[in-house]
C-alpha cells in the first residue's frame, strides 16, 4: 500500500496494494478493498516506493557471487599498476605461506592494452603462488610461482579446447585460458570451496540487497546441490535458485553425474526454493580473451577462437536429455559457437520422434548468445531456443568488441531488438560475478544500450536496445518462462507466489540515466522481506 504496484501482466495494469496470504498473492487491486480484505494483518507501508514482480538474475554463478566477495576483488581496475598496488595490499593481509587468489581483471579499458603477465605479478609477490583471474572467467595469470608449483612449462601440453599463452620470444607470459585454466583454477579454490555454506550466504546477502528474488544458478556439481538446499531450508539462502547442473567439462570431458541425473530427472528441496532440472553445457570460450568461436577469424588474432565442445559427446548427452524431459543450457558467445550451437538442436531435435520426447515443450537455452549470424537469428524462435543474454556485456564489451570483429559483424552483436523482433524471447541475466550483478545497470544497459557514463556511437548499434516494458519482461515473466515457473513467478497476479522487488524511483519513466541512482527499498522472496534498506 501507499505506492505504485507494476503488475506486468499482459494488460500493463498498476495497482495501488496487493494482499498476500502465507506466500500467494490473493487480491491486487485498490488500497481500499485491500485493507478490507486484510483486516488486521501486517501492512507494509511502501512510503511512496515503486513495486515490480520479483527480478531474476537469469544467468549468473551464485558460488562464484559469494568467492569474489571473499578473495581479492579486481573489479574495476584501471592499470596494470592498479592490480599491483591492489595485490601488493592484499598480499599484507594473507598469511604467510597461503596462496593468494583473485579475480576481476579486465584489460580492455588499461592503458597497457595486454593482459596481465606473470612478471607483472611477480614484481609484487614472487615468493609464494598467485592465481588472478579475468573477469569473464574463461581466464588467469598465474605467477611464476604458481606455474612451477603446478608444473606447467613450455614443454606442458595444451589441452583441447584450451590455450596456454606465450611471448614473441616463446616464454610463457603466465595467462592460461578455458581448457588449460580448470585445472589450476581447482587447485587454488579448493579451500574456498570447502567453504560453499558461508559462501551461499554471502551470495544470499549481496542477491537481495541488490532486488534479485531469484537465480538461475550456471555451472555447478552434484555434490553442491546438498548443501544448497540445506542452505535454503534453513533459512540462510533466501533467494530462490534454478539450477543448471555442470554437464561437461572442457578438457576433461563429460561430467560422471550428468547421466545419473538425466535418468533420475529433476529435483526440488524441501521449501521448494531450489530446483534443478537443468544442465549447463559449453559451446566456446569468451569474446574478450578471444575464445569466443567465429565463423571467420578474428580482425586482431589469427584465429577463429577456441570449440570446446565435443561432437559426438554432446549429441548423446542432448538426445538423452530431450527423452528425460530435461533442459540443455547452452553456453555460446561467438557466431561460429551459436550458428552450432543450432545446429546441434536441430539436429537432436530431427534424431528424436517427437512422441518420444520427455517434454514437448523443452525450452532449451542459449546462454549469452551475444555474436549472432544475421541468418541465423529467425532460426532462434523456429526452433524454440531461448535467447539467455546480458546488457551489461554489451555496455562493456563494445569499447573492445570492433577491435575484435571489425564493424561488420556488429550488425549481429548484442542483437537484443533483432530477436525480439523474430519472435524471441531473452531472459536477462547479469553473468556475475563476471560482471557486478545489479539489475539496476542491467536494466539501463537493456534500455540505453549505453555506457555507464552515458556514452555510444554507432558501432554499439543503438536501434538494438529494448523499451521500458520489454526490459521488465527481461527480468521478470521471460526468466519464468525460461525455467518453467511462469504460472507461478515473473509477475504480480492472483494465485502467483509474493516475490517483489521496490525500488525508490519509478524505473518505466524517469530519465534512463537516473535509473542506476535508484534505491533498493526491499526484496521481498515469497511473501518474506528479506532485505529492508535501513536508510529509508
Amino acid at each position: 500500500m501507499n505506492g505504485t504496484i507494476y503488475t506486468g501482466d499482459e494488460n500493463g495494469t498498476i495497482a495501488e496494494a496487493v494482499v498476500i496470504e502465507r506466500n500467494r498473492i490473493v487480491y491486487v487491486g485498490t488500497e481500499a478493498k485491500a485493507m478490507d480484505m486484510a483486516g488486521n494483518a501486517t501492512q507494509v507501508d511502501l512510503s511512496g516506493a515503486f513495486m515490480y514482480p520479483g527480478f531474476t538474475d537469469a544467468h549468473a554463478h551464485l558460488l562464484g557471487i559469494g568467492q569474489r566477495e571473499m578473495v581479492l576483488n579486481l573489479e574495476g581496475s584501471i592499470s596494470v599498476a592498479d592490480v599491483q598496488e591492489r595485490l601488493r595490499a592484499y598480499a599484507k593481509i594473507v598469511p604467510e605461506g597461503e596462496n593468494i587468489v583473485g579475480r576481476g581483471w579486465i584489460e580492455t579499458h588499461w592503458p597497457e592494452g595486454r593482459f596481465l603477465t606473470r612478471e607483472d605479478i611477480d614484481a609484487v609477490v614472487s615468493d609464494r603462488p598467485v592465481y588472478l583471474g579475468r573477469s569473464d572467467g574463461h581466464a588467469a595469470t598465474l605467477n611464476t610461482a604458481a606455474l612451477e608449483m603446478l608444473g606447467i612449462d613450455e614443454n606442458t601440453p595444451v589441452p583441447q579446447g584450451g590455450e596456454i599463452l606465450r611471448d614473441e620470444n616463446g616464454r610463457l607470459t603466465g595467462v592460461i585460458i578455458d581448457a588449460a585454466k580448470e585445472g589450476p583454477e581447482s587447485f587454488f579454490y579448493s579451500v574456498l570451496n570447502e567453504r560453499r555454506a558461508e559462501s551461499y550466504a554471502v551470495s544470499s546477502g549481496f542477491l537481495t540487497s541488490h532486488g534479485w528474488t531469484q537465480i538461475h544458478n550456471m555451472w555447478d556439481t552434484q555434490e553442491a546441490l546438498d548443501l544448497m538446499e540445506t542452505a535454503s531450508d534453513e533459512g540462510e539462502l533466501k533467494v530462490r535458485v534454478y539450477n543448471s547442473l555442470q554437464g561437461f567439462i572442457p578438457g576433461s570431458g563429460p561430467n560422471p553425474s550428468v547421466y545419473e541425473f538425466i535418468k533420475g530427472g529433476a529435483r526440488v528441496n524441501q521449501n521448494s526454493k531450489v530446483i534443478t532440472r537443468a544442465i549447463k553445457l559449453y559451446m566456446d570460450g569468451a569474446l574478450g580473451s578471444r575464445g569466443a568461436l567465429l565463423l571467420e577469424p578474428y580482425s586482431d588474432a589469427d584465429t577463429k577462437g577456441l570449440l570446446l565442445a565435443d561432437e559426438d559427446i554432446y549429441l548423446d548427452i542432448m538426445e538423452k536429455a530431450l527423452r528425460a524431459g530435461i533442459q540443455v543450457n547452452i553456453h555460446a558467445i561467438g557466431d561460429g559457437g551459436n550458428r552450432l550451437l543450432l545446429d546441434w538442436v536441430e539436429q537432436t531435435f530431427e534424431a528424436v520422434p517427437l512422441e518420444e520426447w520427455g517434454n514437448p515443450d523443452p525450452r532449451w537455452r542459449d546462454e549469452h548468445t551475444q555474436i549472432v549470424h544475421p541468418d541465423d537469428i529467425p532460426r532462434f524462435a523456429k526452433l524454440g531456443v531461448i535467447p539467455s543474454m546480458q546488457a551489461s556485456h554489451a555496455i562493456g564489451d563494445l569499447y573492445f568488441a570492433p577491435d575484435r570483429l571489425g564493424k561488420d559483424r556488429l550488425v549481429g552483436a548484442y542483437p537484443w531488438r533483432s530477436l525480439i523482433d523474430a519472435g524471441s524471447i531473452i531472459a536477462g541475466g547479469s553473468d556475475a560475478p563476471v560482471e557486478r550483478g545489479d539489475p539496476r545497470i542491467e536494466f539501463y544497459a537493456a534500455v540505453a544500450r549505453k555506457s555507464l557514463d552515458g556514452f555510444s556511437n554507432e558501432d554499439w548499434h543503438p536501434e538494438e536496445a529494448v523499451t521500458r516494458a520489454e526490459a521488465l519482461k527481461m527480468f521478470t515473466i521471460w526468466p519464468a518462462y525460461a525455467a518453467f515457473q511462469e504460472n507461478d513467478l515473473g509477475t504480480i497476479e492472483i494465485g502467483k507466489l509474493a516475490d517483489f522487488t521496490v525500488f525508490s524511483a519509478d524505473i518505466m519513466t524517469i530519465p534512463e540515466a537516473e535509473i542506476l541512482d535508484v534505491e533498493v527499498v526491499m526484496t521481498v522472496v515469497d511473501g518474506e522481506i528479506v532485505y529492508e534498506n535501513s536508510n529509508r
